[in-house]
């Protein structure tokens, strides 16, 4: 049956309020579909058409060499504008740099983090936030790729935060504000609209948001100090297109409450909060773009809450956007979301939802769309993002060279003799595939030897410790986060390899004693955070930090070698060719506390 006009009408503003996932598609419907999306399936093509969908979000799976991500974003588009309304979508991706990248590191800049950035800061100011910004930005829209989730502008009030840490430009309020906003109007300069994230604040927490629901207990004039200044400054001085929410519970902002899955009072998370989205951050900040959550099957919410009443509480609480509120992969999938529409539709002609808010919203997104051209893109063009490709990752390198830190010991302590053997013991085998490649460039008659401690034999690792004349420790704190192993989809695996990568780290200190007593020079490296609870600084003769250790293969080829700017610029420090100048942009003071 056909709906009335108003009905209609009610359902085409709700569905250009949903973004999803389309990370893996199955044409028959399967318990687990893992095969991944990179062609447009007949299916999706018509959700999108029919719906009026509002937005899309890809994910490394969905991303696999130019010519085909251009394709795949080439044909969302064209879906989108062949509904009645004939909106584009919202394409977005979670592109941050360093840990949290999502394009193929080989056709693209895969730049070495904020928090790389932020030791800069010193030297060099916004120039590398302007830099990452404006190439990040040119090579999404190359691909036609046009909402970056970026820049992350939580400050890291917290050494220990398990899902931030890095991912932030430091723990100093004004640098984070300075260094975002510079980040943030780059990427806005070229077109592709910038999203300022986690709101009110993700800095201080000791939970992952995609494990549980994490409680931020700051006072008021704390959270202004701190959590708020950055969107506060930035929403203020520019015009950031989105502002992200955070499934975390802040009492001292609203200490309200909804009932959970389980019938128990629960403190509203921000992203299903009122009096955070619009009290505060529509009018007391002023903020005039689209309010987006975070990835709403996130335990913070999922694990609490029942899928579509969440998604319209965070409706009701002021949210533009709700970014993946169900998986896509299968026909039973798309007859979920039709059915997830349905509801809500239900919802706003009862008067559960204000249909004029849901209108005034909807209305808010099409302009969006309208104020950054995106119905007029030019067609993706594969071709300028190869153009430019060697001199954009020469400027990630000048970033990850400026960024390398020395936190102790003098330059004989962490420069590598010519004739020394070298142990080198990393986190994971790639680590070692691209140590071993730039030792080969930078000083071939090196003997080295790395391996992974995820993989090492007790026998081999006491044969190389004899051997070794100095051992190179990397130190991963924290471990991997669900977010850069791509999120909740294949939670049971990446739990699995974050277990595998602490594991890793229990080793080092055993194995940093066992260097000490054999006489051996110890170098430890801190390939992410500048600290670690076991205080392994105080046990090595120096201590280097990267912030980074993201490495790719050069080719496609099986036997492909391995590569990564921190990598590169870490062994130029080892064999003399680069001082390490970066300076930390947090407290090392805070590491007593734990």
């Amino acid at each position: 049956m056909t709906p009335d006009p108003e009905t209609a009408q009610i359902r085409r503003d709700l569905a250009q309020k949903i973004m999803l996932d389309f990370r893996y598609f199955c044409e028959q419907d399967t318990e687990r579909c893992r095969t991944p999306m990179t062609q447009l399936p007949p299916e999706l093509s018509d959700l999108i058409t029919d719906s009026g969908l509002g937005g899309v979000i890809l994910f490394s799976e969905n991303l696999a060499y130019p010519d085909q991500i251009t394709r795949l974003t080439t044909d969302l588009q064209q879906a989108a504008m062949s509904a009645d309304a004939g909106q584009p979508l919202l394409i977005g991706i979670d592109q941050e740099g360093g840990r949290v990248f999502r394009t193929p590191r080989m056709f693209t800049t895969d730049f070495p983090g904020n928090m790389a950035i932020g030791a800069t800061w010193e030297k060099s100011g916004t120039q590398y936030a302007t830099i990452s910004g404006k190439i990040i930005a040119r090579e999404l829209k190359a691909l036609g790729i046009n909402t970056n989730f970026a820049p992350d502008v939580d400050v890291n009030a917290n050494l220990a935060n398990p899902v931030i840490n890095v991912r932030a430009f430091g723990q100093t309020p004004s640098q984070v504000a300075q260094l975002g906003e510079a980040q943030l109007t780059a990427m806005q300069n070229e077109g592709v609209l910038g999203t300022l994230k986690h709101f009110p604040g993700h800095g201080d927490t000791h939970t992952d948001s995609h494990l549980a629901l994490p409680v931020v207990d700051h006072d008021r004039a704390t959270i202004d100090a701190i959590d708020l200044y950055p969107f506060k400054k930035i929403i203020a001085q520019s015009s950031p297109a989105l502002v992200m929410t955070a499934h975390i519970q802040y009492p001292q902002l609203d200490s309200s409450t909804l009932k959970d899955k389980a019938g128990r009072d629960q403190i509203k998370p921000a992203t299903l909060s009122k009096k955070i989205l619009t009290g505060i951050l529509r009018d007391e900040l002023g903020f005039k773009g689209l309010i987006v959550t975070d990835a709403m099957n996130m335990a913070g919410i999922a694990k609490f809450f029942d899928q579509t009443d969440a998604v319209a509480a965070t409706f009701a609480a002021g949210s533009d956007m709700v970014v993946m509120p169900l998986p896509v992969h299968s026909k039973a999938d798309i007859r979920r979301y039709n059915t997830l529409l349905d509801t809500l539709v239900e919802k706003v002609k009862s008067g559960e939802l204000d249909r004029n808010a849901i209108a005034a919203s909807a209305a808010r997104i099409r302009a969006t769309k309208q104020q950054y051209h995106l119905a007029s893109w030019s067609a993706p063009t594969p071709a300028l993002l190869q153009g430019g490709l060697v001199e954009n990752k020469q400027q990630a390198q000048r970033v990850a060279d400026e960024a390398i830190t020395r936190l102790k010991g003098k330059r004989q302590d962490y420069m590598v003799s010519p004739q020394d053997n070298v142990l080198m013991l990393m986190p994971e085998a790639h680590l070692c595939d691209a140590l071993t490649y730039h030792f080969a460039l930078y000083r071939p008659q090196q003997t080295v030897n790395c391996l992974s401690l995820q993989q090492v034999s007790e026998t081999s690792l006491q044969s190389a410790m004899a051997q070794a004349d100095t051992v190179v420790l990397g130190s991963m704190t924290p471990a991997p986060s669900l977010v850069e192993l791509g999120g909740m989809e294949d939670m049971d695996e990446n739990a699995e390899q974050i277990l595998n990568f602490e594991q890793a780290q229990n080793m080092l200190p055993a194995l940093l004693e066992d260097a000490k007593e054999a006489g051996k020079q110890r170098i430890l490296v801190y390939l992410r955070m500048p600290y670690d609870s076991a205080r392994l600084d105080k046990r090595s003769d120096a201590v280097l930090v990267t912030y980074n250790a993201n490495v790719y293969a050069l080719s496609e080829e099986e036997d492909s070698p391995y590569t990564g700017v921190a990598i590169d610029s870490l062994t130029r420090v080892f064999v003399g060719m680069l001082e390490p100048t970066g300076t930390v942009p947090v407290s090392l003071d805070e590491r007593e506390q734990y």
